[in-house]
């Protein structure tokens, strides 16, 4: 029996059931914050198994959205109306229409030719794939020592707290089958996004397996992270999971973001864009 048959016997009442499995639609979202100069590389990188890009733009004010339409002319844009990268998120998981939702950086820093190795973890039958860079055969060329240091510590404590078993905790690049964003209830604004969904699925009892991922430096450009006031923000929202009890609304789209998305541009379009180099 295959890893596919083995995903779906007997469970003809779990929600993965019902997704077509032998070919889910596979969305990508992509929040965006002055990131023209890195979009090249990013969206011509992304494997032909994508059926569906997102692009969540947070009030750049450079040519992120252009190029973007530019490069990938079906690309659909998705204007955040408040701040930050878990509102961002958020609101291209309420525009995205995949079986299957992959959220990735656009920095650079995430490989997109990763994103079949976490597909087929969902395939083999997990809820939730959850990159991870310190896991075996994965790696940061990135990460400074305050921020993996802070990481460990942060991930320790969602280890003991939630009792699981992650290897890394603050990673934007992970993919899962939408009836999780129920259980996800991607409510906050910032960098905490990953924890917080993180710690969501784990509560919600879903099947989580990590993914071995390579993370890269950014291209161009300053991140928006800051590892200290961002560190604080992700232990206060571990220790608000910790205290919350856990609650799913009745409604499970109730924790959709207001978010706009405009027309495409006119026919005829044209841009310069920079090259990687």
């Amino acid at each position: 029996m295959s890893a596919l048959d083995e995903a779906t016997a007997g469970d003809a009442e779990h929600p993965r059931a019902a997704h077509n499995m032998q070919s889910p639609r596979i969305s990508v979202v992509i929040p965006t914050l002055n990131e023209a100069s890195n979009l090249p590389h990013v969206l011509t990188r992304l494997p032909d198994i994508v059926d569906e890009v997102v692009l969540v733009d947070g009030h750049s004010i450079d040519d992120t959205i252009a190029v973007a339409q530019m490069i990938r002319p079906d690309i659909r844009i998705v204007l955040q109306v408040e701040t930050g990268k878990g509102n961002a998120l958020a609101c291209g998981f309420a525009a995205a229409t995949g079986d299957i939702i992959v959220m990735i950086d656009a920095d650079g820093s995430n490989d997109p030719a990763e994103i079949p190795r976490f597909v087929d973890a969902l395939l083999a039958g997990n809820d939730f794939a959850k990159g991870s860079r310190f896991t075996d055969g994965g790696h940061s060329h990135d990460i400074t020592p305050l921020r993996s240091g802070g990481n460990r510590v942060l991930g320790f404590a969602v280890n003991v707290l939630f009792r699981t078993h992650y290897t890394d905790l603050c990673y934007g690049y992970n993919a899962f089958w939408r009836h999780c964003l129920p259980d996800m209830n991607v409510t906050c604004t910032g960098f905490e996004v990953e924890t917080l969904i993180n710690v969501r699925v784990a509560r919600a009892g879903l099947s989580v397996a990590e993914v071995p991922s390579v993370e890269h430096k950014r291209l161009h450009g300053e991140s928006n992270l800051h590892a200290v006031r961002d560190g604080f923000r992700v232990l206060r929202a571990i220790l608000g999971e910790r205290l919350s009890r856990r609650h799913i609304p009745v409604d499970p789209d109730a924790w959709h973001p207001m978010f706009h998305e405009p027309q495409a541009p006119p026919s005829g379009w044209v841009l310069r864009i920079a090259s990687d180099d």
